[in-house]
């Protein structure tokens, strides 16, 4: 027995019907992966982590060189790229910078997650 032949749409037609949801578009998939790419680093994880565990929820900059055990400039790197994943702010006091998370960051890639 042959079989049957799969009927082909017309030109103008989609294939099939949308099952719901569309996926992500190029532009939002780019910056939506800048965050990913971002967490991707174990330094940049556990700056996020002495970040967020900061009492005062901020923290030094001067003060996130020694846990790391990393130069000054490597982990002002590592912060910066944070800063623009949108996960930390960071705010200048005199000569030393203050970082945060920015709220809601977490709990947005989380609900990137969801939504995949």
């Amino acid at each position: 027995m042959e079989p049957l032949p799969t009927p082909t749409p017309a030109p103008d037609q989609p294939c099939c019907a949308p099952k719901g949801t569309a996926a992500l578009g190029a532009e939002e998939a780019k910056r939506k992966a800048l965050v990913f790419k971002a967490l991707a680093d174990p330094n940049r994880l556990r700056l996020l982590s002495i970040v967020r565990a900061e009492p005062s929820g901020e923290s030094c900059v001067c003060d996130l060189t020694g846990p790391l055990e990393l130069g000054q400039p490597t982990v002002s790197h590592h912060l910066k790229v944070l800063v623009d994943a949108g996960l930390l702010h960071r705010e200048k006091r005199g000569t030393w910078a203050y970082y945060s998370l920015v709220p809601g960051a977490l709990d947005d890639v989380a609900g990137i997650l969801a939504q995949l």
